[in-house]
């Protein structure tokens, strides 16, 4: 994909792009939102720009694209494509502000690097900006298609007709219509945006994945608090536990999101960890909606049954299926002696330490027995999916049967495929 002129100069130049990424990242930031702090407002999540897990993100994007450029140069990965052209439309991202972003990005190369980039280093980093830039234009343009909308009509007002306090941590909100306009149909998996207010007037977005399917009134999702030591306190996280109450209105997008559950017969598989749960519960609601008779196995791992998000749902759920079971990793597994954990057909089975369904500690999948031919799809932190994935490809599951959500703001840099 890139020319034969560009080729050898990021080749040759892309160590030491890659060796000052985080410096490119910040002065990049800086700059750009000193020139249209506009940006933060309704776009950027100032959040993870204030403790620093975004810094890298696009600048780090663009390190990761042209990398791949060099090592395979016919392959287009539309993996990662997918997933932030999803992210960007869930949005409202506009093909203009690719514009805005190519500017402050070059500029901070050159501001980093100085004399090394002369008129060819800059003008081969150019064109990987915009081959990449194209490509997820021309996806984004086709999200927006695929549901009649734009980046200005993605949005709608919906009201909060319930919270519920599913642990000490999490809370779900569930939101009804206010209006007559046709309500756009989740995938099972599928998140939204969420972009509320702040006190300081600034609107902040936040993704959050539906966990429950949607019945044409209503959409749920679910609330982590986030505590934010050393850094602060999640911004939109603490809004919502605190002030957001039954009759309230917020505002969402339509729901996007790649990866998502296909409706096959082969078993399946889902394993996640804290609130990764999130997008399983909205897959196992899909599944009972739709009357599946799939062998369906739910692995998830928590501090505590406590801290276990969603746990009676799921349970409820799980139970409706013709065959579903739940196996679960505690960190701290005293309080699990005794409890009983979901069966297929309605009933619960017995369980235990002894009976193979409550462990100890991390997640290990070699724990329990695995279904053949299984799908597999992953929700959590970027550890435990790197462990489980290493094991499931070891222990002999195609890569291309495993789907997997990272749960951070960094997808570039965080993905491992």
């Amino acid at each position: 994909m890139l020319s034969d002129t560009s080729l050898p100069v990021i080749q040759a130049t892309l160590p030491v792009v890659g060796q000052h990424i985080e410096e490119i990242a910040k002065r990049f930031y800086k700059h750009m939102f000193e020139a249209q702090p506009d940006l933060l407002d309704g776009l950027f999540n100032r959040g993870n720009q204030a403790d620093g897990r975004q810094q890298q993100a696009l600048a780090g994007s663009i390190a990761a694209f042209a990398g791949m450029l060099v090592e395979k140069p016919d392959q287009v990965p539309d993996h990662l494509l997918s997933r932030v052209a999803h992210k960007h439309v869930s949005l409202g991202l506009s093909p203009d502000q690719y514009q805005i972003v190519h500017d402050h990005l070059m500029w901070a190369i050159v501001d980093v690097l100085g004399d090394a980039v002369t008129p060819e280093v800059a003008a081969a980093w150019d064109e990987v900006y915009w081959l990449m830039a194209n490509l997820l234009i021309n996806k984004e343009r086709g999200l927006y298609n695929a549901v009649h909308l734009s980046p200005e009509t993605i949005w709608r007002t919906w009201r909060v007709v319930q919270r519920i306090q599913e642990t000490a941590d999490v809370v779900s909100f569930v939101v009804e219509r206010t209006d007559e306009r046709d309500v756009k149909p989740s995938l099972p998996g599928q998140y939204v945006t969420l972009k509320m207010t702040m006190p300081d007037g600034v609107q902040q977005p936040r993704q959050y994945s539906l966990t429950k399917a949607d019945d044409g009134q209503h959409r749920q999702f679910a609330v982590k608090r986030v505590h934010g030591l050393p850094t602060p306190d999640g911004e939109m996280s603490s809004l919502l536990h605190n002030d957001v109450q039954v009759g309230d209105e917020v505002v969402l997008s339509a729901p996007f999101g790649d990866v998502v559950l296909e409706y096959t017969d082969r078993p399946l598989v889902m394993a996640s960890a804290g609130i990764g749960i999130t997008p399983m519960a909205g897959m196992l609601s899909h599944l009972v909606q739709s009357g599946s008779r799939r062998q369906v196995m739910l692995l998830h791992a928590d501090d505590s049954e406590a801290s276990f998000p969603l746990r009676a749902q799921v349970r409820e759920d799980l139970a409706k299926l013709a065959d579903g079971t739940l196996k679960t990793w505690f960190l701290t597994p005293a309080e699990t002696a005794g409890t009983g954990e979901a069966g297929g057909t309605g009933e619960a089975r017995e369980t235990g330490e002894a009976s193979g369904s409550v462990f100890s500690g991390f997640m290990d999948v070699s724990d329990v027995e695995l279904p053949d031919d299984a799908e597999y799809y992953l929700c959590g932190p970027l550890p435990l999916l790197k462990s489980v994935r290493s094991a499931l490809i070891a222990g002999g599951v195609p890569a291309k049967d495993i789907q997997y959500e990272v749960f951070g703001p960094d997808l570039w840099l965080a993905d491992f495929q």
